[in-house]
């Protein structure tokens, strides 16, 4: 039988994906489908580390470009080898808040770091460990702005100016148009179950051995 997926999740601050994470791994669940849900950074006791000192840490607002990168690489490798890897490796399928993609956006285009060397880094992080399909959820910089006022803290990388989230945006939209075998774009906008529905009709699709309820 054919392994179960390695699916991640990706979109600018505020697109919705981690709504739909949960309403996938529901699905999966009701599906009778063996899964798994973790994110980025975090995910491992270390990567939950890194991601309080990326997002939430006082000192962090002196960050450099270039030391972020490295932390969500560290983050990501530990989360590979100890959690994805071996999960895949047992029949069960994965579902990833954010991977190497957000990492060749943000870092890589809009913080405008040398590329080749973010697609070295991520390359060494990942090894072999490629997402089988990706959702990117898309929505306007104006429309993820609004949903990130809503009353909570709020992180590092959700303070910054909007023409860094058009950055993503648009980074994220050429990325679909060059990896269009892996990376399936949806209108992140949208009303939430039409998103859903959408998602689980094009996993289904292409992974038969997913069971339908």
């Amino acid at each position: 039988m054919p392994r179960l997926p390695f699916i991640t999740f990706e979109g600018s601050e505020g697109c919705g994906k981690s709504t739909q994470v949960q309403r996938l791994a529901a699905h999966l669940e009701r599906a009778g489908v063996p899964y798994l849900v973790t994110r980025e950074p975090g995910g491992t006791p270390i990567g939950e580390t890194i991601r309080d000192l990326l997002q939430f840490a006082p000192h962090g607002g002196g960050m450099t470009p270039q030391t972020e990168l490295l932390l969500f690489e560290a983050s990501r490798s530990q989360l590979v080898r100890e959690t994805i890897k071996p999960a895949l490796e047992r029949g069960v399928s994965v579902i990833a808040d954010r991977f190497f993609d957000s990492t060749t956006v943000y870092q890589g285009v809009a913080r405008k770091l040398d590329q080749q060397i973010v697609e070295q880094l991520n390359a060494f992080a990942v090894g072999d460990c490629v997402p089988d399909i990706t959702f990117v959820l898309d929505i306007d910089a104006e429309t993820a702005r609004s949903r990130m006022q809503q009353p909570r803290k709020a992180d590092r990388m959700e303070q910054q100016p909007a023409e860094f989230y058009e950055r993503v945006r648009q980074a994220y939209r050429e990325l679909a148009e060059r990896e269009a075998n892996r990376v399936v774009l949806i209108d992140g906008s949208g009303d939430a179950d039409k998103i859903e529905k959408k998602i689980w009709e094009t996993l289904y699709s292409r992974f038969p051995n997913l069971t339908s309820d």
